[in-house]
């Protein structure tokens, strides 16, 4: 069985309904139907099992390509989000680069942004969707992996409450957390030296999240497939410091990557 590269247009979305009051989505989407975006689906009338998708997702996942695997010709719209905002990085932090390469530090900065978004949107529709396909299953799988960082269940309760009321600080909160431990993980040369840089954020509020995105996997394509380029690490430590400093980091966002497209 070989894979067929569609366009998103070919592709039905799941849950979309849910997103309907969240107005950088469809920004998102329209951004990603007009990139030319690819995607990689099995023949017609086939389908590709999960775990096989998910494989060639964690392994190949930011390819020159740029091309994302699917089980069939369907995409939940969480994952349309996320796309975009990896395109919308991508584009923005090779820019006048040359190349479509990436640093080290571009990837993680890309892959900060598309992860801590998703959080973005668990505190969007836990209140305005709570029976959303996207809830149902993001909230299960967090809440795993808090409980196994030794969050209790109210602790766990708690954190949602607090992203539903400020989901915007969440993003920022949980994008700076990302970007600062991978990047720090990725200098490090031994599990006893990684082993005091999450010790070092145990304190912070999101914490418990950390391994819910596989960040070894993050470190280790950024080991394996980065390009060296000062001038780009450049750009991503002042965008990561505009964003810090900004009153609210998703709104600039969209007001300068989305508005220039």
């Amino acid at each position: 069985m070989s894979l067929r590269g569609v366009a998103l247009d070919d592709l039905i979305i799941d849950d979309e309904a849910s997103f309907a009051h969240v107005a950088v989505y469809a920004r998102l989407k329209r951004l990603l139907r007009h990139s030319g975006h690819q995607f990689l689906v099995p023949a017609a009338g086939a389908q590709l099992s999960w775990d096989r998708a998910v494989f060639l997702n964690l392994t190949y996942w930011s390819s020159d390509k740029g091309a994302d695997v699917l089980c069939e010709d369907r995409i939940p719209a969480d994952v349309v989000a996320h796309v975009a905002w990896h395109h919308l990085a991508g584009a923005q932090l090779t820019r006048g680069m040359g190349a479509s390469a990436q640093c080290a530090q571009a990837l993680l900065f890309g892959e900060s942004i598309a992860s801590a978004f998703d959080l973005y949107l668990v505190g969007r529709l836990l209140r305005n969707a709570p029976d959303s396909e996207f809830i149902a299953t993001q909230v299960s799988i967090m809440g795993e992996a808090a409980e196994q960082a030794g969050l209790s269940e109210e602790g766990f309760a708690g954190l949602l409450e607090a992203v539903v009321e400020e989901p915007e600080r969440a993003f920022e909160d949980l994008r700076a957390l990302l970007f600062d431990v991978s990047c720090a993980l990725l200098g490090c040369s031994d599990a006893a030296q990684a082993h005091e840089i999450l010790e070092g954020v145990a304190g912070h509020r999101f914490a418990a999240l950390l391994h819910h995105y596989q960040l070894s996997n993050w470190v280790l394509y950024a080991r394996a497939y980065a390009a060296p380029a000062a001038d780009q690490e450049r750009r991503v430590r002042e965008l990561d410091a505009t964003l810090r400093s900004a009153p609210v980091s998703l709104d600039w966002l969209e007001q300068h990557w989305m508005d220039e497209k």
